[in-house]
Parts: structure tokens; sequence; C-alpha cells
């Protein structure tokens, strides 16, 4: 990686103002998942042990972006730090107006900002409406443009140097992710995004091989790029999950009430095609467990690849479990993104866990890509058995895209 990292800047006395992804679960004030925040750990106590001061910000969910709103808000955050660091972490109810607590800030000490997103001027986006004309939209999103400048303006001077270790936000180019590093004179990247970096860089630019990787979920739509970006550099490419039968009624196969988007159906075959052509491996499912109905407690049968009508598939079959754990099996690099069924039920996790299973077994070098698959690993027991699990779903899958990151860009250079 090219970026400065903390490790590359003088802490000691400096302010560090530092973005992290604390967008955690939390219900009736408590949290329960605080998987992202302990991620974070590593970059806040070496800031701490330098004699640094830190000011920390985050967002937390999706608020309109108008101000305050309880259900959102990063207190019970700031007193869950507090516990884990053993210290006291001061809050500061308004992320735009926090001078004073920054000022009274001593080395060693942190102040934990409230969500940045209670401002709209943090993505800048324009909620568009039919009745907005082309000249509205353009002021208004010239507006917002403006006004993220000066929220960024505002959260740099908070700082002498800015730290991001949000992967999660990354591929995003707000006022506290990207924006900010032009207004201070340091921009270094927090121990996690580093790893995050490194981990998904060397795989897919120079990964040992065999190179497996391993995509599920919902919809073709959601990764047409990466699909495309992989079949370039995989040996192998596995495709469960929902978006498989888009694959499957592209060959030609009867799909019943399955998941399908009839309009990916010719990128699909060129997809396959691809494959056919650069010598990569596309693996698709050769059976299914398929249910009368979208639900936990739905009757299933076992079929091949065509599914019956008013049936629909779930989930990957045994045997497609089987062929896919043999794959896996002789890889040196795996990355894996997307369940391969609807694993949150139980009649439908057979292969989704057997994929998991697979995959903590292989010995490879295993990127566990975000969102869902990281909910299946953690389910399964096996997390411990991953290489890296990344932090980030969106920011992954656009770093598998080959998509510059725009919270990366904005990073001083070594």
């Amino acid at each position: 990686m090219n970026k400065k990292t903390l490790r590359d800047v003088d802490l000691k006395g400096k302010r560090v103002v530092m973005r992290v992804d604390f967008n955690v679960p939390i219900k009736e004030g408590v949290i329960k998942d605080d998987t992202r925040v302990k991620g974070a750990l590593a970059s806040i106590n070496y800031v701490l042990d330098q004699g640094g001061r830190l000011v920390l910000m985050s967002h937390l969910g999706r608020p309109k972006g108008k101000g305050y709103e309880a259900d959102f808000s990063l207190k019970p955050v700031a007193e869950h730090l507090a516990g884990l660091l053993g210290k006291p972490v001061t809050f500061a109810a308004d992320c735009a107006n926090a001078d004073a607590e920054v000022a009274a800030l001593q080395p060693g000490g942190v102040v934990m900002l409230e969500n940045t997103r209670f401002y709209k001027a943090e993505d800048g986006k324009v909620k568009k409406t039919d009745e907005m004309s082309d000249e509205e939209i353009k002021a208004r999103k010239a507006e917002l443009k403006a006004k993220r400048e000066e929220l960024a303006k505002k959260l740099a001077s908070y700082g002498d140097i800015y730290c991001n270790d949000a992967f999660g936000t990354a591929h995003r180019a707000h006022a506290s992710t990207a924006v900010i590093c032009k207004f201070i004179k340091e921009s270094v990247a927090g121990f996690l995004m580093e790893k995050e970096i490194e981990y998904l860089g060397n795989a897919v630019e120079k990964p040992t091989r065999p190179f497996v990787a391993i995509l599920g979920g919902a919809k073709v739509s959601d990764k047409l790029a990466v699909v495309k970006n992989l079949l370039d550099k995989v040996d192998t490419l596995i495709i469960g999950g929902g978006m498989a039968y888009t694959f499957l009624k592209a060959q030609g196969h009867d799909v019943g009430g399955s998941l399908c988007e009839l309009d990916q159906l010719t990128y699909a075959n060129e997809m396959i095609e691809k494959a056919k052509v650069n010598g990569k491996r596309l693996l698709l499912p050769v059976d299914n467990i398929a249910a009368d109905k979208f639900d936990a407690e739905a009757n299933t049968q076992l079929v091949g690849n065509d599914i019956p009508t008013g049936w629909m598939a779930l989930d990957i079959g045994p045997k497609t479990t089987e062929l896919y754990a043999s794959a896996i099996k002789g890889a040196k690099t795996v990355v894996w993104n997307g369940p391969m069924g609807c694993f949150e039920m139980t009649k439908f996790a057979g292969g989704t866990a057997g994929v998991c299973k697979a995959v903590a077994e292989s010995g490879a070098v295993s990127i566990i890509g975000g969102g869902d698959s990281v909910s299946a690993v953690n389910k399964s027991g096996l997390a411990d058995k991953m290489t890296h699990i990344s932090t980030g779903g969106g920011a992954s899958l656009e770093f598998l895209e080959g998509k510059e990151l725009p919270g990366v860009a904005a990073l001083s250079e070594k």
C-alpha cells in the first residue's frame, strides 16, 4: 500500500481526528454486536499510547439528515467504548459544534462526535422528486457540495492529522471520509484500513494460486462488475444464492418461482462464454433445495437444475455443496462474498454452512467480503478459521470490481 499509515507520523501531543465505522446494531440503547468497535481498538490505542489526543467520528444508520434523531445517536457507543478502553470518553452532542470539547482534550484523551449523518451535507446526496426540474437538481447539488466542503473543513479543524480507519465507508466520497483530506495536512490510514487493503489487494492483484472466488446473494445486478472483473483474475468462480438462477435460466433451465433477473440473461450468457474463452471454471448449482413458499416452515424437495412450477429454489443441494467444497479444497486463495441460500432459515442453511466449512478447512488465505457472508461465518462458529473477515460489504464489493475507493485515494502517499 502506497498510502501513509499511523506508523508514518509523529503523534505525540497531536490531535488526531479519526473516522471509524461504529455503525453497530443498537436496541433500546444496548449494542447488540460490538465487532466494529473492537475492530478499531488497535488504531485507537496506538494513538493514545503515542501521546496523541483523539477525536472520533462515525455515522450510525440512515437518519434523515435534518438534525438529531434519538434512535441514531452515538452516545451509547461512546459509553460502550469508554468501558472497553477503561477511561472516560467525552461525548460531543453536535459533530459540527464540538470546539469546546476538542479544545479541552489532553494527551491520551478521547472525544466522540455525534453522528455525522445528522447533517445532510455529510453525503451531499440530492433526493430527487418528479417535480424537480434539471435546473433545480443542478442548483441543489451545487448547494449541497458547498455545504459538504464546509462540514469537511469544520471536521478537519478538530485535528492536526486525519486518520481513516473506516473501510466500510471508504467507497463513499463523504465529508468525513474523503473531502476532509482537502483541509488537513496529513491524512493516513488506520490499522484496520491498512489490513483490509492489504488482504483484498493481494487477493485481487497477486493471489497465490489456485485462486477461487465464491459469489452469492440475491441479485446478479448487484455484482455485474465483480463477476466480470474476477473472471480475468480467478482460476475458478463459484456462483450460488439467488443470482445462480439467472445463470441457470440463461442456460435454458426452468427456474420456477426462484429469483431471476430476466433483464440480465444476456449478461449471464456473456459471462459463461467469457469463462470458456479465458479458460476459467465457472461453477453453477447441479441440484437445489426447492420450497413451496418463502417461509421457514415451507415444504421442501430436492430437485435438479429445473425447478418445478410453483416452487422456488432457496438453497444449493448436497451434490452442489460437495462440488463447491471440492473446488475450494485445492485453493490457495479464496475470496467469498454472499451466501449460497437463505441461510437465516435452518432448512436452507446447509449450502452456506457446507461452503463455510470447506473454506475453513482449505488452508487457503481466506478473505470474507463483508455483509451476509460475515453473518454466515459468525453463525457457523468458524470465524477464527478465516484469514480475514472484511468490515465493509459495499466497499469490498467495489474493491473487487476494480474501482478506486474515494476514502483510500484521498489519503497522503508515502
